[in-house]
């Protein structure tokens, strides 16, 4: 005879995880947005003073 366990906590976890998620990425994409304004507000003579220049501002916002 088998058994069925019919736990719904599993089911509300799911769900759970994948808004836990989607906030995550959410907050992920709000960072990178915010870096890459800050940055693009920085004249070339301060990104050459902090050793960036424009080129590297999206690999930085992405953070790579």
């Amino acid at each position: 005879m088998s058994t069925m366990e019919l736990n719904r906590s599993h089911a509300a976890g799911g769900v759970g995880n994948v808004v836990a998620n989607f906030f995550s990425m959410l907050s992920a994409w709000n960072d990178a947005r915010v870096t890459r304004r800050e940055l693009s507000r920085l004249s070339d003579r301060e990104l050459d003073d902090i050793g960036l220049c424009r080129g590297d501002i999206e690999r930085i916002a992405r953070g790579f």
